[in-house]
């Protein structure tokens, strides 16, 4: 599932402006696990867009442009609501979570004791929750579907890779071996056609771009499917992200 049918699922259940809103902040929030790269996401907005949605499905698709989040939340749980427990209860219970880590604490700041990647990941996870039940709203899907359409979004690497024409191109002084890295990162966890890598690398000989697959493969960094297919495995993840974060810094 990429952004695009990510933002066509939560259409189904809530306002198309607030899918919108709601993807990209998810996935700014995703890449800052993905990659440690910490403060690039807005959690506020994120929960900003979810009361937004909250009321949404409550009042007919109407909803306040400038919401007060924490009266809202406090609220939504001890009153007579149409939403399910799920959304009236928890979701409620994790969005004041986190903005209260986005207000009390700073998810930016470093010190001795660093908390921010911690807390970012608890921001993710009550964020990858709050989706997978909206789009659980949809006829059809259940929640465990749900969840594991959204565990399948991508990963963005924005900066480093840009689409042209259907093609993407890594851009930076990377080596081989590192590209191959970021191309496979930024289609994680889904599977790719090889010829795919070999054609976004066509500025490389098509010999080196066999050589970095194969040497991938032999450390176990990546997976070759019986129809030629390739995605990292976690060990290869872990290092693209490295990869990335220093091509990001």
């Amino acid at each position: 599932m990429d952004k695009q049918a990510l933002v066509g699922a939560l259409e189904q259940a809530i306002p198309p402006e607030l899918a919108e809103d709601l993807a990209s902040e998810f996935i700014s929030i995703r890449q800052d696990v993905a990659t440690r790269t910490l403060g690039r996401a807005t959690p506020g907005k994120f929960v900003e867009s979810v009361v937004q949605a909250l009321q949404a499905l409550e009042q007919g698709g109407q909803y306040d442009k400038q919401p007060d989040v924490d009266r809202y939340l406090r609220g939504l749980e001890s009153r007579s609501s149409t939403l399910p427990d799920g959304l009236r209860i928890c979701a409620a219970r994790f969005g004041r979570a986190m903005y209260s880590l986005r207000s009390k604490r700073s998810i930016v700041h470093k010190g001795a004791i660093d908390p921010s990647e911690y807390d970012l990941r608890l921001l993710y996870a009550s964020a990858q929750w709050i989706i997978a039940e909206l789009i659980a709203l949809t006829d059809g899907i259940s929640a465990a579907d749900a969840g594991r359409l959204v565990e399948q979004v991508p990963v963005p690497v924005d900066g480093l890779v840009e689409v042209v024409q259907g093609r993407k191109l890594v851009q930076g002084n990377v080596t081989v071996r590192e590209e191959v890295l970021i191309l496979l990162m930024s289609s994680y966890p889904d599977l790719i056609p090889r010829a795919d890598v070999t054609t976004a690398m066509d500025r490389r000989s098509p010999s080196s771009v066999s050589n970095a697959l194969g040497a991938l493969w032999k450390d176990k960094l990546l997976h070759r499917s019986s129809d030629g297919q390739v995605v990292l495995t976690d060990r290869g993840m872990r290092e693209a992200i490295g990869v990335a974060q220093n091509h990001l810094d």
